[in-house]
């Protein structure tokens, strides 16, 4: 089986003083902050989104972007209903952003709670993050294949598959992943992918398919091995993460014979009901957010898809996805009954 949710990406140093300024110049907008900003992230510490957005709190703060604070608040319950059903509460309250990771999408869909992508006002996708197949560094295996063949000979539920949450990105993977090898993993869920990535080091799971930034450094300090990566196309990235690899060595699991393709969505909503002027003022933060070096260091750092969109686009995309998901959850038997 061939996911399809690649696809829908394919549609689309200066001095801090002289960058501050260069941000924060142009027209006054019409509408600005006039208290602190909750950041809400849907999902526990550590992960892909929580690391996005203190990256994106860190550098609002370093180059002043905006004169009210702003904090960042994990709200991760109910496979991150909480932090859904907080900002959809809170209609009309321009103070109040969230960053979405696919359970914009796979927790509705699996839970049946009272949310919507619709209920929000979406502002800007920042980026599309990538999944990898990883195991312990201390394994004998150095392909994909390797892997799998060594899942089938252990037999059904002998191996375990790590992955933040339940019925959510990683174990959509891990079922694709199945259904395509013949296998039969056991899935763990825990609360984030830094916790994912923990018990991978400490040999407690047996791979997961966590995102690039949540297995960098454990890579990097000769922890964790990349195995392949969930995509049609390698990654761009060709800086040496170790002696030996970059990103760019990665093979595409296709190229290993695992026909999986998967990206999942970063990107920022407001909640329902707020106006134009306002949406606007973060479409335009963002933007100056995205022209800094730690932005793009940050970029490089996790191997991200640089798709950008805003307006249309970026709301085309979301429906989009939403269906590509519900295919894919149906065919898994995760949809709500």
């Amino acid at each position: 089986m061939s996911t399809t949710v690649g696809n829908l990406a394919r549609a689309s140093a200066l001095s801090i003083g002289a960058l501050a300024l260069a941000v924060m110049g142009g027209p006054a907008l019409a509408w600005q902050p006039t208290k602190t900003v909750e950041f809400i992230v849907p999902a526990g510490s550590g992960g892909g989104a929580d690391q996005m957005a203190r990256l994106v709190d860190g550098i609002v703060k370093k180059y002043k972007l905006m004169d009210q604070p702003m904090v960042v608040i994990n709200k991760s319950g109910g496979a991150g209903a909480e932090g859904f059903l907080y900002v959809k509460d809170a209609k009309g309250d321009p103070h109040k952003i969230i960053i979405t990771l696919s359970n914009l999408f796979t927790t509705p869909l699996a839970t049946g709670v009272p949310f919507n992508w619709k209920d929000l006002t979406p502002v800007s996708m920042l980026a599309l993050d990538q999944f990898i197949l990883w195991v312990n560094a201390d394994t004998p295996y150095k392909t994909a294949q390797e892997y799998i063949a060594a899942v089938k000979k252990a037999g059904p539920n002998k191996m375990k598959m790590g992955g933040t949450g339940s019925k959510q990105e990683d174990q959509i993977i891990t079922v694709a992943l199945q259904k395509q090898t013949g296998t039969k993993f056991t899935y763990v869920p825990f609360k984030g992918g830094g916790a994912v990535n923990t018990q991978l080091a400490g040999k407690h799971i047996d791979s997961s398919v966590n995102n690039p930034i949540e297995g960098v450094a454990n890579w990097r300090g000769g922890k964790v091995r990349p195995l392949c990566v969930f995509d049609e196309q390698r990654l761009i990235y060709k800086d040496k993460i170790t002696e030996t690899m970059s990103w760019s060595d990665i093979p595409t699991c296709k190229e290993a014979g695992v026909d999986v393709e998967y990206l999942m969505l970063r990107g920022i909503f407001m909640p329902g009901g707020v106006t134009d002027e306002q949406r606007d003022f973060y479409v335009q933060l963002l933007k100056k957010v995205r022209d800094t070096p730690e932005w793009k260091a940050f970029m490089e750092k996790g191997a991200f898809n640089q798709t950008a969109l805003t307006g249309d686009e970026y709301k085309n995309w979301v429906a989009k996805a939403e269906q590509v998901h519900k295919d894919l959850m149906k065919e898994a038997g995760f949809l709500a009954k």
